[in-house]
């Protein structure tokens, strides 16, 4: 497969993606207005799709805030988070997945991420409609959804706050800024302060959910915020996985081409610029990593390769636990297993390069290759 061969033919009437549908009416008024107002012609059924809910969902949120607000806020995390973190496309979700089988975590489903300000009273009412919403798999891999499975809660930030990577897959005149709060840098002064207070009100709703346990977070877009997150959590631990950058390039732009187009209320970018784009977003990402991950104190970081992980995952599923002073590998051994082997053989696709994306991927990301190690 090359890159020309990523075209997917557009259905504007399909909502089923539309992340922006769950979105706090007043966030959704900030991202239009931040984008001046403008929606292409064509994607009008979503952006009414996307008000008509969020104006529906308004009750919830408010029976929320008053039955729950006042323990949200009293909530503690007594186990500071367990975050996943690395590129897109790298292996984060097989990760997520694997390590919520282990009782002890907690974790942002599927449901969470779709309904933030609602899930807590929403439980009962609202996830049938989400479950009747959302594609049994994933439209980029194939790999199973549902409201339960364990979910990034990028999606859930991008409902609350206009500052999310995810707004700019919606608005994607405005692609490149919201590029920016992947790192967040050369954004207004106040986002950071604002990005925080929205992620730590986030998780200590689920702490509240969860009876207290430690939440276990995958989240590619936080690799490069390590300093806000050990701003907060200063205990937290990391668990890194990468990939090999060509493949994780064509994986992305098989994600970003069959997605994409799903999210948009604006037209979406070509896939020369969605290329521009992914190359930028890597780049910067990583910049931010290496320059932010010596902060993290010894023993609460582990860095692993998805390649290595398919492998052998029981044995690097032992070496995170061990590294990170995780308690209760032994007892979740054969879980584990069970998880993994009901999965079968993780099949990805298979590509053909041309040597002058190949040499534009090395050319911008070479410090990547030579850090990681992966044949050049």
């Amino acid at each position: 497969m090359q890159l020309q061969d990523l075209v997917v033919k557009e259905d504007v009437f399909d909502l089923m993606y539309e992340p922006l549908a769950g979105s706090n009416l007043t966030n959704l008024l900030r991202l239009w207005a931040q984008n001046r107002f403008y929606i292409a012609p064509r994607y009008l059924p979503r952006l009414l799709y996307a008000l008509t809910l969020s104006t529906v969902l308004s009750p919830f949120r408010v029976a929320e805030s008053v039955k729950f607000g006042p323990r949200i806020r009293e909530t503690e995390l007594s186990h500071h988070p367990v975050f996943i973190i690395g590129h897109w496309r790298s292996g984060t979700t097989y990760l997520h997945n694997v390590l919520s089988q282990d009782p002890q975590f907690g974790y942002c489903t599927t449901f969470h991420s779709v309904l933030p300000g609602a899930f807590m009273v929403g439980e009962h009412s609202l996830k049938s409609i989400v479950a009747a919403s959302i594609p049994d798999k994933r439209p980029m891999d194939d790999v199973a959804m549902g409201p339960d499975l364990p979910q990034e809660e990028e999606y859930a930030m991008g409902a609350f706050t206009p500052w999310a990577y995810y707004n700019g897959w919606c608005f994607p005149r405005g692609m490149r800024f919201y590029n920016r709060c992947v790192t967040m840098e050369n954004l207004p002064g106040a986002a950071a302060a604002e990005w925080q207070s929205s992620y730590h009100y986030l998780l200590k709703k689920l702490t509240l959910l969860w009876k207290g346990r430690q939440l276990v977070l995958k989240n590619p877009a936080n690799t490069a915020r390590l300093s806000l997150l050990l701003d907060m959590y200063p205990e937290a631990k990391f668990i890194h996985i990468c990939r090999n950058p060509y493949h994780v390039f064509f994986s992305m732009m098989k994600f970003m081409v069959r997605v994409l187009p799903r999210y948009c209320v604006q037209r979406p970018p070509s896939t020369d610029t969605m290329a521009a784009m992914v190359l930028d977003v890597y780049h910067s990402l990583y910049r931010a990593y290496f320059e932010q991950k010596d902060a993290i104190p010894e023993g609460n970081l582990v860095e692993i390769r998805y390649e290595e992980f398919l492998q052998r995952p029981l044995a690097e599923m032992e070496r995170i636990y061990s590294t990170l002073g995780l308690a209760g590998f032994p007892e979740q051994r054969a879980t584990f297993q069970r998880y993994i082997d009901a999965q079968g053989s993780i099949r990805t696709s298979s590509y053909d390069l041309d040597e002058a994306t190949k040499q534009r991927i090395h050319d911008r990301w070479q410090f990547a290759f030579d850090a990681f190690g992966y044949p050049q």
